[in-house]
């Protein structure tokens, strides 16, 4: 059963900038709801990512509907809920809380829609590029995510390299008992001109080309024409990364897609109301104008 009144939030750090409160409130005012979105921004507080699991717990006594959840506490939230979805649980990270109940008895149900958002903006820039080989720069709460999409999408095999090398070889091993043994390895950065080069693309999951972390996620002359590249970031909607990729000749998107397929997924365990996607991308291009 829907309602008529939701209060969300959106909980990470350096998130001033989100698009994330115009995109819902703009889709709830489009089906006639009260939807108030709220940044709760760690850097802004002064809160520790490990604190997490308080700020779910503050907005779940609130009355919050609902959270998203952002780099860096893809993975410290779970702790802190009572349930997770397959999905969510399959993947080891959780991007959005629904709350089932009322007040500080409801059930705090993790669930990942970035799984399901990046997906489908795959399918909609990639549907037919080559995918036997993919490089993945990130194995955080975004990497994760990427990850298990690509592989559920054809991926044949996927290198994920992350300058921890801990964390890469966990998710790799994840990887592989999810969908079969050699479909991922681990590497860190020095196996990336090798990786590279045998790769028909390059998937970037990190927080590098965003305001808080300029730079670029590799060295630029790894960026072959024959590669199609994947920025998950999408603030600004033209990193550095991008912008080198396609100068060298590489056909390469950004994370748009993937954060409005995510949100309206979102909205949807939110309010049980069906957005409209493509309004829903019209509306964020013309954000992106704004700017």
């Amino acid at each position: 059963m829907t309602q008529d009144s939701y209060l969300i939030g959106l909980i990470g750090s350096g998130i001033g900038n989100s698009f994330s409160p115009r995109l819902h409130e703009r889709e709830a005012d489009l089906h006639g709801l009260r939807y108030l979105y709220r940044l709760i921004d760690l850097d802004r507080i002064g809160a520790d990512p490990g604190r997490v699991g308080q700020l779910v717990g503050a907005a779940r006594g609130m009355g919050f509907r609902g959270l998203n959840i952002t780099h860096p506490c893809k993975q410290l939230v779970i702790e802190c809920l009572d349930e997770l979805t397959p999905q969510a649980e399959a993947v080891g990270a959780v991007n959005t809380v629904v709350f089932e109940g009322e007040g500080r008895s409801a059930r705090a149900v993790g669930h990942n829609t970035d799984v399901t958002g990046f997906a489908a903006s795959f399918d909609q820039e990639l549907a037919h590029a080559p995918r036997e080989r993919v490089v993945q720069l990130g194995a955080g709460g975004a990497g994760v995510a990427t990850a298990h999409a690509l592989l559920a999408h054809g991926i044949g095999h996927l290198a994920v390299v992350d300058p921890l090398t801990d964390r890469a070889v966990a998710l790799a091993a994840s990887l592989n008992r999810r969908f079969g043994t050699g479909r991922a390895t681990a590497s860190g950065p020095d196996g990336l001109p090798a990786l590279t080069d045998r790769a028909d693309g390059l998937v970037h999951a990190t927080p590098t080309g965003t305001p808080a972390h300029p730079g670029l996620p590799l060295p630029a002359d790894l960026l072959d024409p024959g590669l199609w590249v994947v920025d998950v970031v999408y603030q600004p909607l033209e990193t550095e990364l991008l912008r080198i990729a396609r100068a060298r000749g590489c056909v390469a998107f950004n994370g748009v897609g993937m954060v409005v397929f995510q949100a309206a997924d979102a909205f949807q365990l939110f309010t049980g109301r069906e957005p409209d996607r493509a309004r829903m991308l019209a509306h964020v291009a013309e954000l992106a104008r704004s700017e």
